[in-house]
């Protein structure tokens, strides 16, 4: 039995074993989910850095989403050796790391704001996405783990709705702190010493809103450090780095992890686009700071997917809801980018909803049958979550070469087709374990 001792050696939960080694605890899954509230929120505050930055050093559509490139790429860099440190020290160490390594990141806007210059930016950027790749190669399999193998898409699609409020709250506080004031001046127009100027006063909101978050990011991971015993009898299987991708040889798991790559990619190319798609004519005509609020509506609508589909993940399988969201996104995408208005911005949003459980039930599919393998395969699903580093710039070139946000959004619908044939590939369940 995987028996679990607390902090100052009492026992907490009961830990009790199911099939499959997984463990009953209760508190640590909400443990877990404040991990994915943790992550989500401070990946998605990128929406609003990104039309920030994109102002302040008059960058282009694909100049402005290497923020994502930065970002995202630090989970091909940090996915498989995260996935060995977790391996070796464990997960609740292992989130502690990571965490860490987040304020890190965050502290880097220090002279990222003083020196004001866009590349420094880029590697705190860097630095901050490779702390959250950390906790996820923690976070995804341990809520797998933490009860019956039958419901962990379901169990995963819950977690996945904490990450959603974390995605809808902060972009919305960090919209009124950080493009509140872009109104007032146009970078463009302004040069020598005024530019310098008024980008380091810019960027300081931007300094004062990541400093908040590395104070509060050190404070949960000393509590997590604190609570390191708690998760008793562990069990990770060795190997090398390339035996790991070894995994990629099994084609629901290779399928499933390129779809994670695609999957990122398209959300992150479209949540990136909302501020530059709401200020278009032919959509509202929104000001920077108006459109920046409607962000929440899109990862919104992803926190209420995940309720729904916690739900129905349990009774419907999980390869044909997959199937089906997918099919809905290429219709939203069609209808949003043939049309204007209101209906072009909210078929537009209405994507997140679709989304929602597409990450959890990827994952789930995709890893069916590792076992104690299930650190590994989370590792290589965590490099392949770079798919938000290469579509979002692919999509920004797109726009910049035709002039056109909505012709552009023709990446994004091919990446959910392909998801779309993987749900129907994987509706049977796996047969044998691995």
């Amino acid at each position: 039995m995987a028996a679990m001792m607390g902090a100052g050696g009492t026992a907490p939960d009961s830990g009790e074993e199911v099939p499959g080694g997984h463990v009953d605890a209760p508190s640590l899954r909400w443990f877990v989910m404040a991990l994915f509230f943790i992550f989500g929120g401070i990946t998605s505050l990128n929406d609003v850095l990104i039309p920030k930055l994109k102002e302040l050093f008059t960058l282009n559509y694909a100049e402005a989403l290497s923020v994502q490139t930065a970002f995202f790429a630090a989970y091909a860099i940090v996915g498989i050796p995260g996935a060995m440190i977790v391996k070796k020290v464990g997960y609740m160490r292992g989130a502690a790391i990571g965490l860490l390594t987040m304020m890190a990141g965050c502290l880097m806007f220090i002279p990222a704001s003083s020196s004001a210059t866009f590349p420094v930016f880029l590697a705190a950027m860097l630095v901050l996405g490779a702390g959250v790749t950390i906790v996820q190669v923690v976070a995804n399999p341990l809520i797998s783990l933490l009860g019956h193998p039958q419901t962990a898409s379901s169990r995963l699609a819950f977690a996945q709705a904490f990450n959603s409020i974390g995605t809808t709250i902060f972009p919305y506080v960090g919209t009124i702190v950080m493009l509140g004031s872009l109104a007032k001046v146009d970078a463009s127009k302004l040069t020598g010493e005024a530019l310098t100027a008024y980008r380091v006063a810019e960027t300081a909101a931007i300094e004062h809103s990541y400093l908040g978050l590395a104070a509060a990011l050190l404070v949960i991971a000393l509590v997590v450090w604190f609570n390191r015993n708690r998760l008793k009898g562990e069990r990770h299987e060795g190997g090398s780095v390339l035996a790991s991708f070894g995994l990629l040889a099994r084609p629901r798991f290779g399928f499933g992890a390129a779809c994670i790559f695609l999957y990122v990619g398209a959300e992150v190319a479209i949540g990136s686009l909302i501020v530059n798609y709401m200020m278009e004519g032919r959509v509202l005509g929104l000001s920077e700071s108006a459109a920046g609020k409607l962000i929440p509506f899109y990862w919104g609508g992803a926190l209420v997917g995940r309720l729904i589909g916690s739900a129905l993940l349990r009774v419907v399988n999980p390869g044909k809801i997959l199937a089906f969201n997918a099919v809905v996104a290429i219709v939203l995408l069609l209808v949003s980018t043939h049309t204007g208005g209101q209906v072009a911005a909210w078929s537009y949003l209405s994507i997140g909803l679709f989304n929602s459980i597409m990450f959890p039930t990827i994952f789930s599919l995709a890893s069916e049958g590792l076992g104690k393998r299930a650190a590994d395969g989370s590792g290589v699903i965590c490099v392949m979550i770079v798919g938000g580093a290469v579509i979002p710039p692919l999509t920004g070139h797109l726009a910049d070469i035709t002039h056109s946000l909505a012709l552009a959004m023709a990446l994004p619908a091919l990446c959910y087709a392909l998801i779309g044939a993987y749900g129907w590939f994987a509706r049977r369940p796996l047969v044998a374990s691995a």
